[in-house]
């Protein structure tokens, strides 16, 4: 038996959300008396595989064919299960991101495995195996049972501490099989946004929707952002207005966040949105609304024009951060 870990990569380096899994991991190996074990895809540093082993994984197995370099989740697929196999994997781990999303389904279908989507904490049994997941939106939880032999389980962002526990961690090589079609579609050019902070990475998100009334007031929500190091997100509205790109679009329709700090200004709060972002640690809600659902959602309000706020708010932040 092991814990296996796909630890994905970008360009070569992992994010916290990476650590936050192996940590994961290494504590159901614990419960269940065996090693945690990671799996990565693509060329990576020695250094980087290295960094793993001080969250407790120790082993990581390297898959880094050339063909692997464009994501495929078929491929991916495949590679996983093959490693999965070799080493009788019984646990198998991943983020509940859009590549876990898209690889754990057909894993788990291929090794005739039980699902959990999203858990949000360590297993509360083994026997039989019990894991926690939010359901209805995050309105409630979910405590969902699997009995199959092998299960396959996705953690949500920022749902679980990121632990050190140094390992001298070995790496191993490893070859895989690609299947045929596999890169059937191949995408023609990668465009990748540089320079700012995901917000599926931030642990502070500033957001803000249409009452900021056109995309040229947005110098405010920038600079807050700036002076708390913050990521930068917005309503669906405001994405399908063309004010700011869809890649900050957050919420049940685009990309579902659990920061430490989540500041909505000028949102509403519809069901749609309080979805994607309801499991942030805390949520402050700017809005001149009284009776704006968010209020009811958040644990901090503001009832004010966010013109008047967001700057008076963006000098006292300056003066916080300056006296350290």
């Amino acid at each position: 038996m092991a814990v296996l870990i796909y630890t994905e990569n970008f360009d070569g380096k992992f994010k916290k959300s990476s650590y936050e899994l192996v940590s994961y991991g290494v504590e159901i190996a614990k419960q269940e008396g065996t090693e945690a074990i990671a799996v990565t895809i693509g060329n990576v540093d020695e250094s980087a595989l290295k960094e793993l082993g001080n969250y407790g994984a120790k082993k990581v197995i390297k898959v880094g064919n050339d063909e692997l370099k464009d994501f495929s989740a078929k491929a991916y697929t495949a590679v996983i299960e093959q490693v999965a196999k070799n080493i009788g994997a019984n646990v198998i781990l991943f983020g509940n991101n859009p590549s876990g999303r898209a690889i754990a389904p057909r894993l788990s279908v291929k090794l005739n495995a039980g699902l959990v989507a999203g858990a949000v904490a360590i297993p509360s049994s083994l026997a039989p195996f019990t894991v926690r997941k939010r359901a209805f939106s995050g309105k409630a939880f979910a405590d969902v049972v699997v009995n199959s032999d092998t299960k396959v389980v996705t953690l949500s962002q920022n749902s679980y501490k990121i632990v050190e526990a140094k390992e001298d961690i070995s790496i191993e090589d490893f070859t895989a099989e690609i299947p045929e079609g596999a890169y059937a579609v191949k995408p023609i050019e990668v465009v990748k946004s540089t320079g700012k902070l995901s917000v599926t990475d931030a642990d502070i998100l500033v957001s803000a929707g249409r009452g900021l009334k056109a995309a040229e007031n947005w110098g405010m929500i920038e600079e807050m952002a700036e002076i708390m190091g913050a990521g930068i997100s917005c309503s669906r509205p405001v994405s399908d207005l063309g004010w700011r790109g869809h890649d900050e679009h957050v919420g049940q329709t685009g990309k579902v966040v659990a920061p430490n700090l989540y500041i909505a200004v000028g949102i509403s709060g519809a069901v749609q949105h309080l979805a994607g972002v309801n499991s942030s640690k805390i949520m402050v809600c700017i809005n001149t609304d009284a009776d704006a659902p968010f209020f009811e959602a958040a644990d901090y309000g503001i009832i004010g024009d966010a013109f008047d706020v967001v700057p008076k708010l963006n000098e006292a932040l300056k003066k916080f951060y300056a006296e350290g």
